[in-house]
């Protein structure tokens, strides 16, 4: 995976655009989430001769956000996903 996927990952949750969050209508944190998610993924391997491996490249080829929990109250329904600061 390239530094500029990591990138992407990392400031990307899955299930939001670039320029918004979440935001829970419940306890109005926006910080702190549990994302469930289901992922199709496609990993070039490189094993060594005693089959020991470590992947060298990812690829997303689907991923689905199954559900977002509030990790401060719980809430699973009163999660929105909101602008955030900054965004175009």
């Amino acid at each position: 995976m390239s530094d500029d996927e990591v990138d992407a990952r990392v400031t990307s949750p899955p299930g939001l655009q670039p320029g918004t969050r979440w935001r829970c209508d419940a306890c109005g944190n926006l910080t702190r989430f549990d994302v469930d998610t289901s992922e199709r993924v496609r990993r070039f391997w490189h094993l060594d001769l005693a089959g020991r491996g470590e992947p060298e490249q990812e690829e997303f080829l689907d991923v689905t956000v199954d559900s977002v929990i509030c990790r401060w109250c719980g809430s699973r329904d009163a999660i929105r996903v909101v602008e955030a600061p900054g965004a175009p």
